[in-house]
């Protein structure tokens, strides 16, 4: 459990200066802009994440904002975390690699949260919820970036609240600082209804967040969170969700680029063979990991979602850091864990052309195929499932992305756990006129067999969960590559 208390910084760690440099450039920017504050109310891990403890996040300072009277910004609560970035920079919590790097994992959170009338002291609760992030961010090893969303299906403050999920930008007032550990920004999380999730995933999060800034019930320029919102911005404004979001999704696309997913692929091209083949690797007990090089492909592809170029790229095989070799790899430049630095075996991370495949998805991921299809297939991108229990890795991607190693004569390729599917432009089409008429079912039944032979499933499992089945049949997608490939010969 966290405790509240007010301090004036960190407590002492035996030899360890009283304020640590790191937790000090923090300070620094906080007294900027609070200099009144010097003792700010904190929430505190009574058990350190580097002695055990379960909360990465050592601190969590909480100030009172005035807001900005003359920009109509009103008073609320100012949240900072302590714990993302390297704040003592031994090693305890992350690895040192510099001061001309990043710090830590190169960010720390914010929030800004609408104080209530009456209230004397900010709420505890938004501390959890930054901790609950933190958690994620050291479990998966995966950082945040301006735009991202967070699927969090449940109100913040555990109330009856139409906020249950989370946007990220950067803080309107603190900037980035240099540390003698690195460098860091302030990422600040911001409250949104399911309908602003949805809007963000359909077109991109920048977008929405800018939407939201023109909106003060939404959030005003800083983007303060008011937890008993009861209106989304498209129900204020109704013209936003027609002329704005619908244009900017036809016009420029979707820059979601990826998520992370549970979801499963299997090569049905062929009965396993042996513990090497690809059902072992996917959905095997032992699951294989990826190499180096295809942790940074996908790890590049899906960081590339915020570049609109005419033609997608994605980063050739080869492209790892050379960098590695001069130094250990900090464990923010990879997916994989520590214990997955051994060499792969060749074999494992030879391309493979696959005559048919069967992906397996859950709900929320299931829903966001006609993103996928229309938001960046569409407009020449690609799409990437990363799974959140293990390597395996799907990447969809259009005959205008370069670099891929799944082309139209061999559409399904896979690299050790990560499979590559190309689909044509008319393909998409197509796949895109069934699932409307899927989501225009008042009753979907368990089993439907589509046009080009592609079928989906609804299977409900005992845990309640609805997984969604797809069913990739080479031998007809050939066909239709082909006719596809010969009617743009013949134009």
């Amino acid at each position: 459990m966290d405790e509240v208390r007010p301090t004036s910084g960190a407590p002492a760690h035996g030899l360890v200066p009283l304020f640590p440099p790191g937790l000090q450039a923090i300070y620094g920017e906080c007294r900027r802009l609070y200099p009144e504050q010097a003792n700010p109310l904190q929430v505190t891990a009574i058990v350190k994440y580097w002695l055990g403890g379960p909360d990465p996040l050592d601190y969590i300072s909480m100030y009172r904002s005035m807001g900005c009277p003359a920009q109509d910004i009103e008073e609320h609560w100012h949240y900072v975390s302590f714990g993302l970035s390297d704040l003592y920079g031994d090693n305890r919590v992350h690895e040192f690699t510099g001061a001309d790097g990043p710090s830590g994992f190169g960010f720390e959170l914010t929030f800004r949260l609408k104080r209530e009338v009456g209230e004397t002291a900010p709420p505890t609760w938004p501390a959890e919820l930054m901790q609950g992030l933190a958690r994620y961010v050291f479990q998966s090893e995966n950082t945040f970036c301006s735009g991202d969303h967070v699927s969090w299906h449940s109100p913040l403050d555990n109330s009856e609240s139409r906020i249950q999920h989370m946007l990220l930008t950067e803080d309107p007032q603190m900037q980035p600082i240099q540390t003698p550990f690195g460098t860091l920004s302030f990422l600040q999380i911001v409250g949104v209804c399911t309908e602003e999730l949805q809007a963000a995933q359909q077109w991109n999060g920048q977008g929405i967040l800018e939407l939201m800034r023109g909106v003060k019930i939404a959030g005003g320029p800083w983007l303060i969170t008011d937890m008993r919102r009861g209106e989304t911005i498209f129900d204020i404004d109704p013209h936003l969700q027609q002329e704005r979001v619908d244009q900017g999704i036809e016009t420029e696309g979707s820059n979601l680029s990826g998520v992370s997913a549970k979801c499963v692929w299997d090569d049905l091209s062929r009965p396993p063979e042996d513990e090497e083949d690809s059902r072992s690797i996917c959905i095997g007990s032992q699951q294989r990991r990826l190499s180096d090089k295809d942790t940074e492909q996908i790890r590049e592809t899906l960081r590339k979602g915020l570049e609109f170029n005419s033609k997608a790229a994605l980063p050739p095989i080869n492209s790892q850091r050379q960098q590695s070799h001069e130094r250990p790899q900090s464990r923010k430049d990879s997916l994989e864990s520590e214990s997955s630095a051994a060499i792969v075996p060749h074999e494992l991370v030879r391309t493979r052309q696959l005559e048919s495949v069967h992906l397996k998805f859950n709900q929320e991921s299931g829903t966001l195929l006609p993103l996928c299809l229309r938001g960046r297939l569409l407009h020449g991108r690609h799409f990437t499932y990363k799974s959140i229990n293990g390597d395996t890795a799907i990447t969809f991607v259009s005959t205008g992305v370069e670099g891929a190693f799944a082309t139209e004569e061999h559409p399904y390729a896979a690299h050790g756990p990560w499979l590559q599917i190309l689909l044509t432009e008319e393909f998409v089409e197509q796949m895109l006129g069934d699932l409307q008429e899927l989501n225009t079912r008042e009753e979907v039944k368990k089993k439907k067999t589509l046009c080009c032979n592609f079928c989906f499933e609804f299977i409900q499992l005992l845990s309640c969960l609805t997984f969604l089945y797809l069913f990739f049949f080479n031998s007809f997608y050939r066909q239709s590559c082909q006719r596809s490939t010969v009617g743009q010969k013949r134009s």
